[in-house]
């Protein structure tokens, strides 16, 4: 029993630790950027967990209780789903910083409606642009922000909101399935409770993961209301940080490891 319970207690506490990862902690970043209420910011990061968990209780269990091995070119395949993965995600926050960059004054004609421009949001969307208050002088409707045309082809925005973190925490857990399973088969011998401490690593990185979503959450609410300029400068730093670090990750996977020449060679980690 006190082995089982060193299990439970280590497992949970590694997994905290795993989400602490730096490719993990940017992907959210970049999702949770555009986030100032805390309790769906740590929404985003229980679906990114729960996604995560899924995938690697399902891989992990394969190698564990089926022995399953990964091929070479799949294990750097799944590796290489992050650094696309984050790239996809920068470029979102950099084409959303670019649409939110104040526009300068329309016209000097003191007959003409005052045009200004500073930040203002359409339910869940925050963004900037030159406008009037009155309905004629605004630019645009509520109707017609990127979230509402995103809501409106994917469906309710709830729905949206979760599937986006989930499907990154899926894509992330398959890159790491591999190595915690290996981990796992080298230091805990008993399947039972190799898979018990699966269970329990996808919960504390469920756990690590809101706490960390939570705390960028209230930063970003910090420093915007502060702030408003440096706030949209960080959202844009985000952005930039996520595509480097996914060319990164792209090109140590397709080049140094030769993913694409005739010997590649792949340590899960």
């Amino acid at each position: 029993m006190i082995g089982l319970l060193s299990i439970i207690a280590i497992g949970f506490f590694l997994g905290m630790r795993h989400a602490t990862d730096p490719d993990h902690v940017i992907a959210v970043t970049t999702i949770v950027t555009q986030q100032r209420n805390t309790k769906r910011a740590a929404l985003i990061g229980i679906f990114w967990g729960v996604g995560h968990t899924v995938t690697i209780f399902v891989v992990g269990s394969a190698i564990i209780l089926f022995n399953v091995v990964i091929p070479v070119r799949l294990g750097l395949a799944m590796e290489l789903s992050v650094g696309f993965m984050l790239i996809l995600l920068g470029g979102w926050n950099l084409a959303s910083f670019m649409q939110s960059v104040p526009a300068g004054p329309v016209g000097e004609n003191s007959s003409q409606p005052t045009m200004h421009s500073h930040s203002h949001r359409h339910g869940d969307y925050i963004h900037t642009h030159a406008h009037g208050h009155s309905p004629e002088t605004h630019a645009h409707s509520p109707e017609q922000t990127p979230l509402a045309r995103l809501d409106r082809s994917l469906g309710r925005r709830r729905l949206y909101q979760a599937l986006r973190p989930l499907i990154v925490g899926i894509v992330h857990g398959l890159a790491g399935s591999a190595a915690v399973a290996l981990l796992i088969l080298a230091t805990i011998r008993n399947p039972a409770w190799a898979i018990t401490y699966l269970l329990v690593f996808g919960v504390g990185t469920i756990a690590g993961m809101m706490l960390i979503t939570m705390s960028i959450a209230s930063a970003f609410r910090f420093v915007g209301n502060r702030f408003q300029v440096f706030g949209r400068r960080l959202a844009l730093i985000s952005g930039v940080v996520s595509v480097t670090f996914g060319l990164v990750v792209a090109y140590q996977i397709c080049v140094v490891q030769g993913f694409f020449g005739s010997s590649p060679h792949w340590t899960p980690h």
